[in-house]
C-alpha cells in the first residue's frame, strides 16, 4: 500500500486566544484522526492568531505560544501534524511552522518570504528565514533544528511552502521538488478578496503539477482580529489533478477536508518528468528522518469525495457570504447584544440592515437554531421571538427635508427582514441647535450662506440618540458609509460615520446598488433568499436629504454619476495616475461623456480626496473584501496635509478639450 490519507484543516480562531485556539486545533485533530488522516495541516499562525499585530514583539507571547504548541502535540497521537505560530530566536521573531509527529515536536520550519504588501506587514514584526540555513533551538531540555528543513517521515518525504512562499516566483516548491517530495504543506492565513480563491486553487494545481507531488492548503477561517476575514476554502491536490476542496464561508469553528493520495502515482509523475533534475548528494543535512508508520494499513480507510469548490461564485454570493461571515464572528467575539442602525431609507443602510438579516438566516441554515444559540452564547435569546428582531434594531429619523418615500422605504424594509423598528422625529433638535448658534453668532443662518453648515447639523443630531440606543442595549452601532463616499469625504464626521464598526466602507457604491437589485430580484440558494421589498430603495436615485425638499438634493448631483467616480477612483488611487492622464484614459473609456465635463469631475475628485484624507483616517474599522481599498490602517496610504495635487491640477485645467 502506497495511499496516504491527507487532511487540511480551517480554524477560526482569535487573537492571543491561547485555550481557545489550542482548543480548536485538538479538536481539528481529533475529527482528523476519525477520518483516518495520517498527515494533517492546520492553517500558518494558528496557536497564536494571525492578527497578534505589535504583541508579536512581546517574548510573553513566544513563550505563550510554545506552551501551546505543547498541548497540541500530547493530542497527535499516531499523527503528523504541522501548526503555525511565531518563534523567538536569537533575539527575533520568525513566523514559523511546528512539525509534530506522533506527539513529538521533530522540528521547526521558518517562512522564507514575508507578506509585506496591501494589508500585510509581517516585515514589521518578523525576519525572513534564509534559503538553505539550519540551526537548532533551545526548547526546555531539548534541542530542536528549525529552519529551511525536508522530512522523511517513515518513507514519506515531506516539505512546506508557508503562504506568501507559494506565491512569490522564485518558490520554495521548486526546490523541494529536487529533492523528490513527495508532499508539501502550506500553512497560510490567506485574507478574502474578490475572485481570490481562483488564484490559491491555481497556484495549488499548478504545484501539485509542476513539483509532481501531493500539495496540502489550509487557511484560516473567519473574522479573526476585526477588519480581515478569512474565508477558509482548504484545497488538495496531486500530480496536478484537484483532489478535494473544502467549503468555504462556514460558520464553525473549524473544518477538515480530507483526501487519499496515491505516492506511486506521483512519483510516476516525477521520473516521468524531462525537467525533473535531483540533487544527488547535495544538501542532505537538511533532510530529517523520523519513524512513523505513514501508510493506510488495510483498505478499510475509505476517503470521502469531499470536493466542494466555492471558486467560481458570483461577486454577488461571495459578498454575501464572508459579510455574513464577518459580522457573525464580530458581533460573537465583541460580545455585543445586538446591532442598531440608523436606517434612511436609502441604499446604504438598507444594505447594512439586509446583511445582518442574512447573516442570521445562513448561521442558521449552516448550524441550525440550537447551534446558533450556542455560537452567541453571550446572547440570552427569547424562545417566543425571531431571532433578527433580537439582533438588530433600526431607527429611521427624519428632519423637515425628510420624504414620505424614504420612511416608507425604511419601515418596508425593516418589516420585510423582521429587524425591530422605530421612528423619531429630530428636528426639534436641528431647530434647537441652529437657534443656539445663531444666537451666539448675531445673525440668522441661511442656506444660500451656510450651505454645508446646516446640511450638517441635521446628519449629527442623529448620531447622540442612536449612540444612546446602541449603549442602553450593549449593541454595537454600524456606520453605513460607502467607499466611494469616503474616496471624496461626501460624508458628515460623527453623522452618518457613527458607529463602532463600518462594513461596507470598502464597497464601492455601484456595487452596492447592483447587489441591492441582485437581492431584490434572484438571490441565490436556499440560505440568500430574495428580498423583494427592496424595490422601494431601488427605484430611488441617492440622496442625503439634507437639503429642502424642493432642491431636489441627489448624491450624483453633488458629485458626479457614481460610475464615473468609481472609475476616476481605480485610475487615481489603485493605478496612482495623476489628474492629466487620468482624463486622457477616461475620455477613452468613456466616449459618451462630454470631456469638459469629464474634466471638471477628475479636478473635482483630485481637490475632494486630498483634503478628506482625515476623514479616511477617522472612518470606524470596516471589512476588508476588496483589494482596492481605501483604508489608511490596511491598504492605502495618503497624507493628511499636502499639496492638493495643485500643480498637476493647474496643468489639467490649461489642458484643451
Amino acid at each position: 500500500m502506497n495511499q496516504i490519507v491527507v487532511g487540511a484543516a480551517s480554524l477560526n480562531q482569535l487573537p492571543l486566544d491561547w485555550e481557545g485556539n489550542a482548543g480548536r486545533a485538538v479538536e481539528a485533530i481529533e475529527a482528523a484522526r476519525k477520518q483516518g488522516v495520517r498527515f494533517l495541516c492546520l492553517p500558518e499562525l494558528a496557536i497564536s492568531g494571525y492578527g497578534c499585530e505589535d504583541m508579536f514583539l512581546a517574548p510573553e507571547v513566544g513563550v505563550r505560544s510554545l506552551n501551546a504548541l505543547k498541548k497540541i502535540a500530547a493530542a497527535s497521537t499516531e499523527m503528523v501534524v504541522a501548526v503555525g505560530l511565531p518563534l523567538w530566536f536569537e533575539s527575533s521573531v520568525f513566523n514559523a511552522v511546528a512539525l509534530i509527529v506522533h506527539k513529538k515536536i521533530v522540528a521547526f520550519v521558518a517562512k522564507q518570504n514575508l507578506a509585506g504588501d496591501g494589508l500585510h506587514y509581517e516585515p514589521r514584526w518578523f525576519k525572513p528565514w534564509a534559503e538553505g540555513k539550519i540551526d537548532e533551538i533551545q526548547i526546555g531540555k531539548e534541542r530542536i533544528p528549525l529552519g529551511d528543513l525536508i522530512f522523511d517521515i517513515g518513507g514519506v518525504r515531506l516539505g512546506f511552502e508557508i503562504c506568501e512562499d507559494a506565491w512569490v516566483a522564485n518558490r520554495p516548491g521548486t526546490r523541494l521538488a529536487q529533492h523528490g517530495v513527495d508532499l508539501i504543506f502550506n500553512p497560510s492565513a490567506s485574507h478574502f478578496a474578490f475572485g481570490k480563491q481562483m488564484l490559491r486553487e491555481r497556484f495549488v494545481l499548478e504545484g501539485s503539477r509542476a513539483f509532481a507531488c501531493g500539495y496540502v492548503y489550509a487557511n484560516l477561517l473567519g473574522n479573526e482580529a476585526g477588519r480581515i476575514i478569512y474565508d477558509g476554502g482548504t484545497v488538495i491536490a496531486a500530480g496536478g489533478d484537484y483532489l478535494a476542496e473544502g467549503p468555504r464561508f462556514s460558520f464553525r469553528d473549524f473544518v477538515v477536508t480530507v483526501a487519499g493520495i496515491d505516492l506511486n502515482l506521483t512519483r510516476m509523475h516525477q521520473a516521468r518528468q524531462v525537467s525533473h533534475k535531483p540533487l544527488i548528494g547535495e544538501e542532505s543535512e537538511k533532510t530529517i528522518s523520523v519513524k512513523f508508520s505513514s501508510f493506510s494499513k488495510s483498505d478499510s480507510v475509505h476517503v470521502q469525495e469531499q470536493a466542494v469548490a466555492y471558486g467560481g461564485d458570483s461577486k454577488e454570493e461571495e459578498f454575501t457570504r464572508i459579510m455574513a461571515l464577518g459580522l457573525f464572528d464580530y458581533l460573537r467575539k465583541s460580545y455585543s447584544g445586538g446591532f442598531v442602525v440608523s436606517l434612511s431609507g436609502g441604499a446604504d443602510s438598507s444594505a447594512v440592515a439586509c446583511l445582518v438579516k442574512l447573516m442570521v438566516h445562513i448561521a442558521v441554515h449552516e448550524l441550525g437554531e440550537e447551534g446558533f444559540r450556542k455560537k452567541l452564547g453571550h446572547l440570552k435569546f427569547d424562545r417566543g421571538k425571531s431571532f433578527i428582531s433580537q439582533v438588530l434594531t433600526c431607527v429611521y429619523q427624519s428632519t423637515r427635508n425628510s420624504s414620505e418615500t424614504t420612511r416608507n422605504a425604511a419601515e418596508t424594509v425593516a418589516k420585510a427582514i423582521g429587524a425591530e423598528y422605530q421612528e423619531w422625529d429630530v428636528e426639534a433638535l436641528v431647530t434647537g441647535y441652529r437657534n443656539m448658534v445663531q444666537e451666539g453668532i448675531d445673525r440668522e443662518l441661511s442656506w444660500e450662506h451656510n450651505d454645508l453648515a446646516l446640511q450638517n447639523i441635521q446628519a449629527r443630531v442623529r448620531a447622540p440618540g442612536i449612540w444612546m440606543l446602541a449603549n442602553i442595549r450593549n449593541a454595537l452601532l454600524l456606520a453605513t458609509s460607502n467607499r466611494s463616499e469616503a474616496a471624496v469625504g461626501y460624508a458628515t464626521m460623527d453623522g452618518d460615520t457613527s458607529g463602532g464598526l463600518s462594513p461596507i466602507s470598502g464597497i464601492d457604491k455601484a456595487f452596492l446598488r447592483h447587489w441591492l437589485k441582485w437581492l431584490e430580484t434572484e438571490g441565490c440558494g436556499p440560505d440568500i433568499l430574495a428580498i423583494p421589498e427592496l424595490k422601494v430603495v431601488n427605484v430611488q436615485a441617492p440622496t442625503a436629504e439634507l437639503r429642502p425638499g424642493k432642491e431636489n438634493q441627489t448624491d450624483e448631483g453633488d458629485l458626479m454619476p457614481y460610475s464615473v467616480l468609481d472609475a476616476i477612483e481605480k485610475l487615481a488611487i489603485r493605478d496612482k495616475k495623476l489628474p492629466a492622464e487620468v482624463w486622457e484614459r477616461l475620455c477613452k473609456r468613456l466616449p459618451d461623456h462630454d470631456p469638459a465635463a469629464l474634466k471638471q469631475w477628475v479636478i473635482k475628485f483630485f481637490k475632494l480626496w486630498s483634503r478628506n484624507q482625515w476623514k479616511r483616517e477617522r472612518y470606524a474599522p470596516g471589512f476588508h473584501v476588496d483589494d482596492e481599498n481605501l483604508d489608511p490602517k490596511t491598504w492605502c496610504r495618503f497624507p493628511i496635509l499636502s499639496s492638493g495635487f495643485s500643480q498637476e491640477i493647474a496643468e489639467l485645467e490649461d489642458r484643451e478639450t
